[in-house]
């Protein structure tokens, strides 16, 4: 791909955009039909470069899963993995690693999971700490990867985890412990942020076969000895996708719909269409997905720690409202691919628009943008996000695009329909 794309003006008035398969449900179906015992299909799943190192990671500790178009044929361990010296790269994907780490907990002999550069600064040592408690070794680089974890046969019991950083350390203790021989009974101790992802997980979980009690966010009981079944699954339409297209229509005045998604989902960032919403956009369900249609645009202030990762779209949304929006509470957003909170708003700033920030929030002065070259730090909603500004802002440059391969690797395909 070239190193540079030059956005063009938005050429249409209506669309129906579609988005891939949600990557986060992808992530957790890929896990648990690992862990099942039999062959299951994941169908609609997201065939992008962050799912393919989870497929990879789970497929050297003994899986063997492959894909043919947008489902993945998985034929599961039953819960018994296989030994993997060698260490395992998994990117800069932060989901991946952190819920092969809890399986590589369950397996035989000792897995170093390692990344990128960035990767190596992103913390894990909450995790650690917790799978420690139930008498995995572990050994982090400074409480980041490089990580190194001994397998054993968990007995299970009661574990505490700070979810303050990252709800996927909850995620993936919940993941295993069907697994382990007495069950699992989970406190979080702070936290958890993104609450919605922690939704996704008890969905999927108990669409394949384990019941799990919980007591709003704080508590959790998966029995033990248990198994996920094997079976045909459905993957979601990706609402963190969906968000630059529901924003490029409130922008440009257009109507835009994202087909296959719904108000009823239980991805948290199916709610940015809401947040739209409350700043003066049309929001309609149709029977294709939720509609779009763009309006004057005024600024607001909004809680995002629940929808972290469509933070940086409603930052380029705000840029073009009037007056002053704050986007709180995403203190997170700075342990993502980048810092997004300092990239978003360094970018916001090239394009002269009034942005500032603390180490948990934004605040945008909406005006009138002028075209800018964008650079992506090597962040996919970064670029995506900017992708939204340039179609109203002529001039607007996106570096290094390739790097949305990351979580949507035919968007610009999908972005030209709009010229």
């Amino acid at each position: 791909m070239e190193s540079q794309i030059t956005i063009q003006p938005m050429g249409r008035t209506e669309h129906t955009a579609r988005v891939p398969g949600s990557k986060s449900y992808t992530h957790r179906m890929l896990v648990c039909a690992a862990l099942a015992d039999g062959e299951s299909r994941i169908k609609n799943g997201l065939v992008s470069e962050d799912t393919f190192l989870t497929m990879d990671g789970l497929n050297k500790m003994g899986a063997a899963i492959r894909h043919e178009g947008d489902r993945f044929l998985v034929e599961g361990t039953g819960g018994k993995l296989s030994r993997y010296s060698e260490p395992i790269h998994l990117g800069n994907a932060g989901t991946t690693l952190r819920l092969l780490c809890a399986v590589a907990a369950m397996g035989v002999g000792t897995y170093t999971l390692t990344g990128t550069e960035r990767m190596q600064e992103r913390p894990i040592l909450d995790l650690a700490q917790s799978l420690e408690s139930l008498g995995v070794p572990v050994e982090t680089t400074n409480g980041c990867p490089p990580i190194r974890i001994q397998g054993t046969a968990i007995e299970g019991g009661r574990v505490s985890i700070n979810c303050g950083v990252s709800s996927q350390y909850l995620s993936a203790l919940l993941l295993i412990a069907p697994y382990t021989k007495e069950g699992l009974e989970i406190t979080v101790t702070e936290g958890p942020v993104s609450k919605p992802y922690i939704d996704m997980t008890l969905s999927v979980m108990q669409a394949m076969g384990v019941p799990v009690k919980g007591e709003g966010y704080n508590w959790f009981s998966v029995p033990g000895q248990t198994q996920y079944q094997p079976g045909e699954y459905m993957v979601e339409a990706d609402a963190s996708g969906a968000s630059y297209f529901w924003a490029a229509a409130a922008i440009t005045g257009a109507r835009v719909i994202v087909s296959g998604t719904r108000s009823a989902s239980c991805q948290g960032d199916c709610r940015f269409s809401y947040i739209l919403k409350s700043m003066g956009c049309r929001l309609d369900e149709t029977p294709e997905g939720l509609a779009i249609t763009g309006r004057e645009l005024q600024g607001i202030t909004v809680d995002m720690s629940d929808m972290p990762d469509v933070a940086p779209t409603l930052a380029v949304v705000a840029a073009f409202a009037k007056g002053e929006t704050r986007i709180e509470n995403v203190a997170h957003l700075k342990a993502k691919e980048s810092d997004r909170i300092t990239s978003v708003v360094t970018e916001l700033n090239k394009m002269g628009v009034q942005a500032t920030c603390t180490d948990s929030g934004m605040t945008i002065i909406g005006g009138k943008p002028k075209g800018a070259t964008i650079d992506t730090y090597n962040d996919h909603r970064i670029a995506m996000s900017f992708a939204v500004a340039g179609l109203l802002t002529p001039g607007t440059v996106i570096n290094d695009p390739s790097c949305v391969e990351k979580s949507f690797p035919g968007f610009w395909r999908e972005w030209e329909k709009f010229y």
